[in-house]
């Protein structure tokens, strides 16, 4: 995919059958962390909040990733996220299965309270 600037120039480069699922992933992501900033990391849409990475997401042929780079959101939810596990802090979920949208609802939600927490502990 090309380098872009915005979130809604990558989606736009999401392949148009793939496109409609991804921005619902989208907006699970951002109803999940309604305080967090979109961006792009790493040349894919990014959450950050109060200037913290949160959570990044992509589009790829064979599947749509999710990374959290938490090993707390792994822990936290366990067996329910085996399946989708491709490394520490990657989650893939295969494309022509329909996203799992209330399981990455629970791992942004996850994540937002990893962050926060981590931040009060400061």
């Amino acid at each position: 995919m090309a380098k872009v600037a915005t979130v809604d120039e990558y989606i736009a480069a999401v392949p148009e059958d793939r496109r409609a699922e991804f921005q619902q992933m989208r907006a699970a992501i951002n109803a999940a962390a309604p305080d967090a900033v979109e961006v792009i990391a790493y040349d894919m849409p990014a959450l950050r909040a109060d200037g913290h990475f949160l959570v990044s997401y992509a589009a790829f042929k064979a599947h749509t990733s999710l990374f959290p780079a938490s090993e707390a959101v792994v822990a936290a939810l366990g067996e329910d996220l085996t399946p989708y596990l491709a490394g520490k802090g990657t989650i893939r979920f295969p494309a022509k299965a329909p996203l799992p949208l209330p399981r990455i609802t629970r791992i942004i939600q996850t994540r937002v309270r990893e962050e926060r927490e981590a931040r009060a502990a400061k």
